[in-house]
This record gives C-alpha cells, structure tokens and sequence, in this order.
C-alpha cells in the first residue's frame, strides 16, 4: 500500500474523522444511523412480541373451542327423550299411554 492509503486507514481506524474540524456532519450521520438502528430493533422485538402473543391467543381459543364443542355435547345427551325419561322416572312420571287430545275453545256471542 502506498503511504496515503495507509494514513487513510489509521485515520480510519484513529477515528479521526470523529475529531476533525469537519467531523459535525459526520457525527449527525453517525447519530441518524444509530436512531434507525435502534428504531429498527425496537420494531423487530415490537413483532416478536405480537407473534407470540396471536400464538398465545390461537391456543386459548382452540381450548376455549374444544371446551364449547364438549359442553354442547353434554347439552344434546341432556335434551335426549330418553334421558329426559330416567330423570323423571324417579319422581314418578311416566309416558302417556294414549296421545293428548286438543281442546277446541268457542266463544258464542250473546
């Protein structure tokens, strides 16, 4: 390397560029920079956050749709004819032997 690229390089490296009399543009780069890397990590962890978080959420809501599905099923056995049958049984109510009848209702103007 010839001797100017090689004062290039150790000023470089010094970090002579930060210290110069011209280095007030330099620091306002460095420091935009530095505000969009951090912006960029805060916005990374931000959408880590939130995928865990609809993780979370999907299962809840496959426990919380498993728990409606056994629920509605205990409620079909509940409303079955014949479970409705033994329930009453034991308070001594059975079928009827013979169908209901309707009962017609008239009223006469007088």
């Amino acid at each position: 390397m010839t001797k100017g690229k090689k004062n290039i390089v150790y000023d470089l490296l010094r970090g002579s560029f930060l210290t110069d009399e011209s280095s007030f543009k330099n620091w306002r780069v460095l420091i935009f920079v530095v505000a969009l890397l951090l912006m960029m990590i805060y916005s990374a962890h931000s959408a880590d956050a939130k995928v865990v978080q609809i993780a979370e959420l999907n299962k809840k809501k496959r426990e919380l749709r498993a728990e409606d599905v056994d629920t509605s099923t205990q409620l079909m056995k509940m409303k079955l004819e014949s479970s409705i049958r033994d329930k009453v049984k034991s308070k001594g109510l059975y079928p009827a032997k013979k169908p209901p009848q309707k009962i017609k209702v008239t009223y006469s103007k007088e």
